[in-house]
Parts: C-alpha cells; structure tokens; sequence
C-alpha cells in the first residue's frame, strides 16, 4: 500500500521584507501564486524512515533526517505516538534550491501522504500548524492557489485571482541560500530605516482582475537586490525574458530562478525557448497559476 501526493511550487508575486526581528527572522508581506510544477511525493511502509529521489536535479536533493519531507513525517509520528517507518520517495520536477519552495512543497506533500497512509486523520488546522513549525513556506505549499503570508510568511490569508496567468520559470546553475540571501538584504539594508512590510492594494486588485499587464505593473520582491548581489550573472537572464516579450521579469522568492509573466501561453512558449536559446539559463520552464495546493492522487 502506497500514497502520492502531488505537491506545487509557488512564485512570490509581491516579497515585502521587513528588518530583521530578535528572532533572526523578518516579518514578510509575501504574496504566494501556487504554479503548475510539481514534485510528487509517494509514501508506503517500511522498516525504517528513509528517503529516495528521482528527477532533475535529485542529486542535490538530501537524503536523510534534515529533509524537510523527512522531518514532516517525524513531526507527525511524534505527535501521533507512533514510529515514522515510512519510504518517502520525492519525484521531484520543481528546481532544487531555487526559490520555488520545492522543499516545502516535500514537507507538505510527505506530511499529506503520511497523514493518509496511516489513517491518522490530523485536522487541517493542526496539519497547518505542523507546517509553520517546519518552514515559513510549507503553510502555502499545504493550501496552494494563491494566499498571503505574514508574519515569517506562515499565517495565511486567501487571496482571490480573477483569471489565468502564464509564467516562464528560467532555472540557473546551482542553488542560492536563502539565509544568505536573507543575509545580504540585511547587509545591504544596514543603517537604512527598512519600512513594515505590507500588502500592495494595486497587485492584489491586478490578481482579482486577471489582468496579466496589470500584475506586470506591481510585481516586487525586495530579495532581488541581494540575490542580484550575490548572483549578478541573474541579471543577464532578467534581461533575456524582457527582451523576448515578457511583461515582467523577477527573481524568483529568493533565486537563482527568475520569473517572467507574460501575456498568454503562446508568448510564454516564445520566451521559454528564447531563454534556453540565450545561454543566461540552464533550462526554461512554462507554466501556470493557479494550481492546487498538496492533492492525494
């Protein structure tokens, strides 16, 4: 006996970041679109915990107690009383480290898979709050579609999306750190007063209007300058998508992966293939919002 949950990545369309707290963390605005790349996670008994991996990138991918997907099934053992012998395995098609949340998207998808498996029954709220306990982003990946997050990002406020969007994920060599990342923002803010993050009126009109051109206009993600910092060779890749028709290009939550919205699908064709034809990315990805959150197949 197995499960499969299917799990989506996600795209920051508005990343407000405020100073750093006491904590180490910040408190976010971060408005989350789930986006129609999965991974795939499957569970079924075993005599011990263990993870495997296959796909794109899986040899990045850690295979023992600090995976997230790893520590979701732990996490709910432990809250359950019973042993987490379980064989995860992660079909992964969302990019490692790449600012899209695929390890999130594991741990929710794990915790799913492992809360049906064993018949476990959790309520979503206490689902939810296995999530925040995990990770700023795994409360999304859990309920996809499109939702703010405040706090670190784990509080959760549905946001309503009028239409379709159409996205061209360009995927860089290697990973960026998001606490480096984080790291970076704090150094390049130092001395600077860094303003409460807040949710920005005219992006969330734009995403209840489904009008692509005018999500273009208000798109933000206050990580782009350190990611650009610590990653400049992004900015040839922003550069790229524009100049092939994108209506805008970010980076991606905090990188290397960079986001580019366009106006339909046949354009996001268009810029995909410019994008691999440029040489600024690795691969080019087309995809939509938005997707379903963690779903048992």
């Amino acid at each position: 006996m197995s499960v499969t949950v299917r799990v989506p990545a996600k795209v920051n369309v508005q990343l407000s970041v405020g100073a750093a707290r006491p904590d180490g963390f910040h408190d976010l605005a971060n408005v989350f679109l789930a986006v129609g790349l999965y991974d795939e996670v499957t569970v079924a008994p075993a005599d011990r915990l263990r993870i495997t991996c296959s796909g794109p990138d899986a040899a990045q991918v850690p295979l023992d107690a600090s995976n997230l997907a790893a520590r979701a099934a732990s996490a709910l053992a432990a809250r359950h009383g019973i042993a987490p012998d379980v064989h995860i395995h992660i079909d992964k098609d969302i990019p490692v480290a790449g600012g899209m949340a695929g390890g999130s998207a594991d741990g929710a998808g794990a915790l799913l898979a492992c809360d049906a498996l064993w018949g476990t029954g959790t309520p979503r709220e206490d689902l939810l709050a296995l999530c925040a306990e995990l990770g700023s982003d795994v409360p999304f990946s859990l309920v996809g579609g499109a939702a703010l997050g405040t706090g670190r990002g784990e509080r959760l406020t549905p946001v309503e999306v009028g239409g379709t969007f159409h996205w061209v994920f360009a995927v860089a060599d290697g990973g960026l750190s998001t606490p480096a990342v984080y790291r970076e923002f704090d150094r390049l803010t130092e001395g600077t007063r860094v303003p409460e993050p807040v949710a920005s009126d005219a992006l969330l009109d734009a995403l209840r209007s489904g009008d692509p051109k005018a999500l273009a206009a208000t798109l933000s993600n206050d990580l782009q300058a350190p990611a650009l910092s610590l990653r400049p060779s992004l900015a040839a890749t922003l550069a790229a998508g524009t100049e092939a028709g994108a209506l805008a290009a970010l980076v991606s939550g905090s990188g290397p992966t960079t986001a580019f919205l366009t106006e339909d699908e046949a354009t996001a064709r268009k810029v995909a293939a410019a994008l691999t034809a440029s040489g600024t990315c690795r691969t080019a990805r087309t995809a939509a919002s938005p997707a379903p959150g963690a779903t048992v197949l």
